[in-house]
């Protein structure tokens, strides 16, 4: 259904992707990473995004994604690329150079920050990504929002010819709202950029197109300015002015109906924020409180433009918390109101950490690497991203690190070259192709003695089932990275194989050079779906 004016109840993240759909995109492109996986999945699932023939397949990792939405641009196509915060970490290095080739047709560039680390490693603030690269960044307080400024996002970044970030956190991400839809565009037909030599990013070249986009910040800002995603809201009492950025704005209204201070607010939604305008704002008032979820992102500049001097409290002076999720009572607690008292949990109330499923076969390659290494003792199995993660916890406690996608073949790389013999690495198949080739073929270059389990269950489980690159090539792949064929040996962890597979797994941690062992079989959950199906 393709119509304008009608109104659909959204999470964020499909508000989002709604509207990449209606605004003319030819293509999306991702790596699942909670909380942006549900905007890929939306489009996938649209029958409208199938009429429009919009390429929604998911990528092999974060740099490819975005890669080949560049090029999408590059074609004069609008595209759209989506990202958790670290999923941006990985595209660091195209999104940098993007800011400095431009594009040609629009670019969006989601990234999804997780604030109390609900499914991350980190906190981490895109804001500041954006910043360095010196491009655009959109930060929605709400889902109609979210929709309005994907349509604003593809106008101003084909009005600048730079990518702009949407920057979303969990909790716009993943609640639901009404949002009114409007009229569809149609897509941008295929067009070359103007100029010949924009995307060759030689040095000749990348100091013209730095030199330019140099120029253009003081216009930047002041689009941001004249946009309508930044607004002032008088008030009668000027003892305090609050900044409020993207969805804290909501945090403060909800604390402002206990409270109703009458503070002036400047309601922050795009950046860069032209320092005039908080200079104006500020000297108004006797001091600024400043409202933003994630890092204290503005008010570190803010505490860098000011002349003249003014409190600042927020995140950096213990105002506001300096980790976690925002809230209103946070706000409240700011301004110096008392807040209803935390719920104790009951101590008869345990907490339950999270656990494989029932069934899974991550847990008999587990039982079998436990009993194959406990000969060598502990603090030799180094782990990586995934639903495996979860053999941290009792009763397995089998894994030892767990630091980024595809670390865990290069961190055991690295101390078995320290000497700590045996070494294992432990990784999924989809993390496998995410990030973890390289890191085989400098073992397999360096002959190093590690032993690399690859638990292939066919699919990405840790974020819902989705596609694995590697499904039905794990053992080619590795082949062709050069793994000696006689040791690249397959097995299935079950419990009835349990004896078999802890004595292979003995044996090849013996061996040493690079022994690689895939542990093959269906995600219990995706197997379950299909059966039903």
């Amino acid at each position: 259904m393709d119509m304008a004016n009608s109104q659909l109840l959204l999470l964020g993240d499909e508000a989002i992707a709604q509207a990449a759909i209606d605004a003319g995109i030819s293509g999306i492109y991702a790596y699942p990473g909670t909380p942006s996986t549900e905007i890929t999945e939306y489009v996938q699932a649209s029958a409208l995004a199938r009429k429009k023939g919009i390429r929604s397949a998911w990528s092999v990792n974060e740099k490819t994604a975005f890669e080949a939405a560049l090029g999408m641009s590059y074609a004069g196509k609008r595209a759209m690329v989506c990202m958790k915060h670290v999923g941006l970490n990985v595209a660091a290095d195209p999104f940098m150079n993007a800011a400095i080739t431009g594009v040609n047709g629009g670019l969006l560039v989601v990234s999804a920050d997780d604030p109390s680390m609900h499914s991350s490693q980190n906190e981490q603030d895109s804001r500041y990504y954006a910043n360095f690269a010196m491009i655009p960044v959109l930060e929605p307080s709400s889902q109609q929002e979210a929709y309005d400024m994907v349509f604003y996002g593809f106008r101003l970044s084909e009005l600048f010819r730079l990518p702009v970030m949407l920057r979303i956190t969990t909790r716009l991400a993943h609640s639901r709202a009404g949002v009114m839809r409007t009229n569809a565009l149609e897509q941008n037909k295929v067009s070359l950029p103007e100029n010949p030599g924009q995307f060759i990013l030689l040095p000749s070249n990348a100091r013209k197109n730095y030199a330019s986009l140099l120029s253009v910040q003081p216009e930047l800002s002041q689009a941001g300015s004249s946009s309508g995603f930044v607004s002032r809201i008088e008030g009668s009492n000027h003892a305090t002015g609050v900044i409020a950025c993207g969805l804290a704005w909501n945090y403060y209204r909800e604390a402002e109906q206990r409270l109703n201070p009458g503070f002036p607010v400047l309601v922050i939604r795009q950046y860069p924020v032209s320092a005039e305008l908080i200079r104006d704002f500020a000297k108004e008032t006797g001091e600024l409180l400043i409202l933003e979820e994630g890092y204290p992102f503005l008010e570190h500049w803010i505490k860098g433009v000011f002349d003249v001097p003014v409190k600042i409290r927020g995140r950096l002076d213990g105002s506001i918390p300096r980790t976690g999720e925002l809230n209103p009572d946070h706000v409240l607690a700011a301004l110096a109101q008392p807040t209803a008292p935390e719920f104790n949990v009951p101590a008869v109330a345990i907490p339950r950490p999270p656990a494989l499923c029932k069934g899974c076969g991550h847990a008999d390659l587990y039982l079998a690497l436990n009993e194959a290494i406990e000969k060598y003792g502990k603090g030799r199995v180094f782990s990586d991203i995934g639903c495996y993660t979860l053999g941290a916890f009792p009763p397995f406690n089998a894994i030892d690190t767990c630091v980024d996608m595809g670390a865990s073949i290069t961190m055991a790389l690295g101390a078995a070259e320290a000497g700590l013999i045996p070494a294992v690495a432990v990784i999924g198949d989809s993390t496998f192709t995410h990030s973890g080739m390289t890191g085989l073929l400098e073992a397999v270059n360096n002959n190093t003695p590690v032993t690399i389990l690859i638990s292939d269950n066919s699919t990405t489980g840790m974020t819902g089932g989705q596609s694995s690159a590697a499904e039905g090539r794990l053992q080619q792949i590795c082949l062709g990275l050069g793994v000696d064929p006689d040791h690249l040996i397959t097995i299935e962890p079950l419990k009835k194989n349990h004896s078999l597979n802890t004595a292979i797994i003995a044996r090849e941690l013996e061996y040493q050079g690079v022994s690689l062992i895939i542990s093959a079989r269906e995600c219990i959950q995706t197997a379950i779906r299909k059966k039903r199906n």
